[in-house]
């Protein structure tokens, strides 16, 4: 009875991935593997660097989460990251909101070390959630191939 349990779970699970694959209606994003790669690897350093942050805002530590954003995230890191050649595998408005994510993550860095100084964490947070609202539109947009 619990192998055929496991086997009616494991058929429902292959079947949901299916369906959702199937009905997904992001735009699918084509590129050669060593990009889609690069830019998965991108994709959790920032969302590392977005834990690394608020782990720093809850101990209070301001200015070391401004750095690890605009180091990580933020403008500052686009060299870093390839931007240059990824980008021409983006939709335009994919790049948009790609931009608009660094560029959010760098009025963070100055929020923060603001917020170093007049302790609103409130404020911070706000800035920190307009980084990740680009994140999760681009997510709902678009995927890889």
């Amino acid at each position: 009875m619990q192998k055929l349990l496991t086997f009616v779970l494991a058929g429902l699970l292959v079947a949901s991935i299916a369906f959702a694959a199937e009905g997904d209606s992001r735009v699918a994003i084509e590129m050669p593997a060593m990009m889609q790669d690069h830019m998965r690897a991108n994709m959790r350093d920032h969302l590392l660097a977005i834990n690394e942050i608020q782990t720093l805002l809850a101990a209070g530590q301001y200015d070391a989460a401004a750095d690890v954003a605009e180091n990580r995230i933020g403008m500052s890191s686009l060299v870093a990251h390839g931007a240059s050649h990824m980008a021409g595998f983006m939709p335009q408005a994919m790049q948009d909101t790609g931009t608009a994510m660094h560029q959010a993550a760098s009025r963070f860095a100055v929020i923060s070390q603001e917020a170093g100084v007049t302790r609103d964490l409130t404020r911070a947070l706000g800035a920190l959630s307009q980084v990740t609202q680009q994140c999760v539109a681009c997510h709902a947009g678009y995927r890889l191939k």
